[in-house]
């Protein structure tokens, strides 16, 4: 049966390449999410015009966690934990793949570690233990997601204490085009997530866009 995957917020910068990606590759049901369904709508049928089919919905945030088996977050830090607990009924017995990052403006390309510990960590603590969160897609630039090539030269890192949740995030990375690696716990993810601001150093200081992180050795 193909799973059904709903990227909440998925009207901002990283959202629709992931989507576009993860219905492109024919493996998944894709549904946009947004606080406005109208937003949400529009969004889907401009990826859907650029795929040339019908391939994508687009509903509310909570409409589209409902209809979902595995959910992936993709809001700004600031909207991470009023959006999560306005979806927490509706996520429950379902994995939640978090691409939160816990950036501090304006110096976000220096590391913040926020009081949970990680913003995954900050996810399961309001989803509860029913919710299976895994922390991944950080390191992966928004215009790599919609260069349109088939393959994107960055590994995926993927952290969670269950492991079949990993798993699904795993199949996602290689679905959108990506290696993807399990890299422990969601403890780890603190690290994970800390590297974005690592790369958007290095993207500012060598004047490029799609810094990524590459795994040597597997």
């Amino acid at each position: 049966m193909t799973k059904t995957v709903a990227v909440i917020g998925g009207t901002g910068n990283e959202g629709p390449g992931l989507a576009r990606r993860w219905a492109q590759s024919g493996n998944y049901k894709v549904i946009i999410g947004s606080r406005q369904a109208e937003k949400a709508e529009r969004v889907a049928a401009e990826l859907n015009e650029q795929l040339g089919e019908n391939l994508l919905q687009g509903m509310d945030n909570e409409a589209a966690a409902q209809a979902a088996d595995l959910a992936v977050l993709t809001v700004p830090y600031s909207a991470q934990a009023p959006t999560l607990a306005g979806l927490k009924d509706a996520l429950q017995g379902k994995v939640l793949v978090d691409v939160t990052v816990p950036l501090k403006p304006p110096k976000v390309s220096h590391v913040n570690v926020p009081e949970g510990g990680s913003a995954g960590k900050e996810a399961q603590a309001i989803l509860g233990e029913d919710v299976r969160v895994v922390s991944a897609f950080q390191n992966v630039g928004a215009a790599h997601l919609g260069d349109g090539h088939d393959r994107i030269d960055c590994d995926v890192l993927v952290c969670g204490d269950d492991k079949a949740a990993k798993a699904e995030a795993i199949a996602l990375a290689e679905a959108a085009g990506m290696r993807g690696i399990d890299a422990g716990p969601l403890q780890n993810s603190v690290v994970v997530e800390g590297f974005t601001s690592v790369l958007i150093g290095i993207n500012i200081r060598h004047k490029v866009k799609g810094a990524g992180i590459k795994i040597t050795g597997i």
